[in-house]
């Protein structure tokens, strides 16, 4: 091994028996920064075992939390649209409500790689858990993360990071699914300063279980896209209301709802970043958001190709296994091409995001 190799393997051997999982997992990353100094570090990983040491750790914990707290109750919260709670809880201890988030504000300070892993293993174990995590993440932190004043992040970042809060997106609307520049919701400022919106969100994911939501309303009608303006709106504002939960055919631990704005009124410091610039941070949210997207498809396409394969393993027809058969070999080898070639898209995006890089195209693809 190279002098770099042992030394961070030894510091991971001192960590693990001296800090708990999240905290390592901080320490790890500026482990691995300080001791590398000025090496050139290629990111063009193909497999989980060429990924660097603590993305590993990350694919690891989330895949043996998956299979301990999540396959054994998925079905049941499905069924029954039973909100995984102590779930969350969990995976805010750990770190994961917030991977990319900061350290300061509750998050694991990690990248969006790791974020990409952390979201197909949850979503491999319950698809409900990994979309609840994912719409946190990346459709709620991340433009709070971006965009907010330091305030707003003490208040509306810093629990949600950490779990022991939820967010969700109000972009999409029933006249106009998720066109941002079309936003039928208006904020009307008022001579104090504050803005009263009225409208109405639809399909909003994690709704029933939010403590806020980032919402976007038109503030200019003149301006078109440029009349667009996102706010941050908490459950318990007077005029904030919910519409029933919608009875959907899967992924049902988690709520979809609409959300209802009625002569609603919040303080003017609940504008996120600058009057105008609702569209600009939509669509910036909505590119990241693909990534979550494409990696929660990924990991539920892992749980079918290793359920199907087990299946095929165990299933006798003719005397031997159903595994032994041409056509579910093609079946099951066509699967897995499918499965890893998704998984080195959305990679390839989650990366490019990570070097600062323009990743619009390569997010929507992984996404399709």
């Amino acid at each position: 091994k190279s002098t770099f190799s042992r030394l961070f393997s030894w510091a991971r051997f001192v960590l693990q028996a001296l800090i708990p999982t999240r905290t390592m997992l901080v320490c790890h990353r500026r482990l691995r920064g300080l001791l590398r100094r000025s090496a050139s570090v290629v990111r063009n990983y193909t497999s989980h075992s060429q990924l660097p040491e603590e993305h590993r750790m990350v694919y690891e914990m989330c895949r043996q939390f998956a299979d301990d707290e999540l396959v054994p109750i998925a079905g049941k919260l499905d069924k029954e649209h039973l909100y995984p709670a102590d779930v969350i809880s969990k995976l805010g201890e750990l770190g994961m409500m917030g991977v990319s988030v900061d350290t300061d504000h509750g998050g694991a300070g990690m990248d969006y790689l790791a974020y990409a892993i952390a979201i197909e293993e949850i979503s491999r174990g319950c698809a409900s858990t990994g979309i609840i995590m994912s719409v946190n993440n990346s459709l709620y932190c991340g433009p709070v993360d971006k965009f907010a004043t330091p305030e707003q992040k003490e208040a509306f970042l810093t629990p949600y990071a950490a779990g022991e809060k939820l967010g969700c997106f109000g972009l999409s609307e029933p006249g106009n699914g998720s066109d941002a520049g079309a936003a039928s919701t208006t904020a009307t400022e008022n001579d104090d300063g504050s803005w009263t919106l009225n409208g109405r969100k639809a399909w909003i994911t994690n709704a029933h279980e939010a403590d806020a939501a980032v919402v976007f309303a038109t503030t200019d009608k003149s301006l078109k896209h440029k009349g667009i303006s996102a706010f941050i709106v908490p459950r318990d504002t007077p005029g904030f209301s919910l519409g029933n939960k919608e009875d959907k055919l899967g992924i049902r631990a988690s709520s979809t709802a609409d959300l209802v704005f009625e002569n609603c009124t919040v303080p003017a410091d609940s504008i996120l970043g600058d009057k105008g610039m609702g569209f600009k941070i939509a669509m910036m949210t909505l590119d990241a958001g693909r990534i979550g997207v494409a990696s929660q498809a990924l990991g539920i396409a892992q749980a079918a190709l290793e359920c199907a394969t087990k299946y095929a393993q165990g299933r006798e027809a003719f005397g031997k296994p159903i595994s032994s058969l041409y056509a579910i070999q093609l079946k099951l080898s066509e699967m897995a091409c499918k499965v890893d070639a998704a998984r080195l898209l959305t990679w390839r995006a989650a990366m490019i995001k990570d070097e600062n890089k323009n990743y619009t195209k390569e997010a929507a693809m992984a996404k399709l």
